[in-house]
């Protein structure tokens, strides 16, 4: 099946490395020659411009976007609606919000043009072991795209599956990404306290690997964890400061609007947040206060 690729960042380049392995043909588009090169070298055919990926792919086309969420989907989409044709269709495997799906499906579907959207995970290790892909959309266009799915996929019926309508596979992926935060942070806190517990001398990369086996807190974030202790369990050259990609925050206020209770998972997005102020005002006010009431001492900068 061919496909066309936008976006070849790290993760887009492998997504197409492993179409290709898989005997799709595969064209792709990104503004960097550096991306497009590499496409090249792993087999595929690059293009310069979205008119000459769109011109590259036979009709129907399917056109598949790996780019971050929001300004720059909203302009690629705007973008490729003039050159593609009624039967197309544009899916949007990136981080995007399901509501800008929805709404990318309706300024489209006044041209004729199909539009899916599929929450992907699985990061740098998906060339190797697969995505996990969840994936929203009418029932007989993800049909139709079953190969390249069966293909991303840990295995043809494994790893994937249409969720829903248009806007579902990203809300189910934004909700996962929800969970993962929750995960993280239990993880990270609970090694924290081993680390802590000095009198005992605690090898926080054996226990990793201990816990990898057998007990009920397995997982592959374990796995990842165990890897990175491995290296250096004191984790001395990084930095106190977690990013996130905004689908957290997306989690936790769709749970606000449902009115469902996410305690863990609002606490670690605010630990996020947290990790960011390096010179804390809120911390700060809360000693001063305690100075002010109780007379307790202050540390002095």
């Amino acid at each position: 099946m061919q496909l066309g690729m936008i976006g070849l960042g790290k993760m887009g380049n492998f997504m197409a490395q492993r179409l290709m392995q898989g005997g799709h043909d595969v064209v792709g588009f990104d503004p960097s020659d550096k991306a497009r090169k590499a496409l090249v070298d792993a087999g595929g055919k690059a293009v310069d411009s979205l008119a000459g990926l769109v011109e590259a792919l036979e009709p129907p086309r399917a056109v598949w976007m790996m780019v971050p969420a929001g300004k720059i989907v909203d302009e690629t989409v705007e973008a490729l609606s003039p050159l593609l044709a009624e039967g197309d269709t544009v899916i949007d495997g990136g981080n995007s919000n399901y509501k800008d799906d929805q709404r990318h499906s309706t300024e489209l579907g006044k041209r004729g043009i199909h539009f899916v959207d599929c929450g992907t995970s699985g990061g740098v290790w998906g060339l190797k072991e697969g995505y996990s892909m969840m994936v929203g959309g009418d029932a007989q266009i993800v049909e139709q795209l079953r190969p390249l799915f069966e293909t991303l996929a840990p295995g043809k019926d494994q790893g994937w599956g249409r969720v829903g309508p248009v806007g579902s596979g990203h809300f189910v992926k934004m909700i996962h990404n929800g969970i993962e935060y929750g995960m993280m942070q239990a993880y990270a806190e609970g090694f924290s306290v081993l680390k802590h517990k000095k009198e005992f001398g605690l090898a926080l990369d054996q226990i990793a690997q201990i816990w990898r086996y057998g007990s009920v807190v397995r997982s592959w974030l374990l796995d990842l964890t165990a890897d990175a202790l491995k290296k250096d369990q004191d984790l001395k050259d990084i930095a106190p400061y977690v990013v996130d990609s905004g689908e957290g925050r997306w989690t936790v206020a769709e749970a606000i609007d449902l009115d469902v209770p996410a305690p863990v998972i609002t606490a670690s997005l605010i630990e996020r947040l947290r990790s960011r102020d390096s010179d804390s005002f809120t911390d700060k006010l809360l000693s001063a206060m305690r100075n002010q009431f109780g007379g307790h001492a202050m540390k002095k900068e």
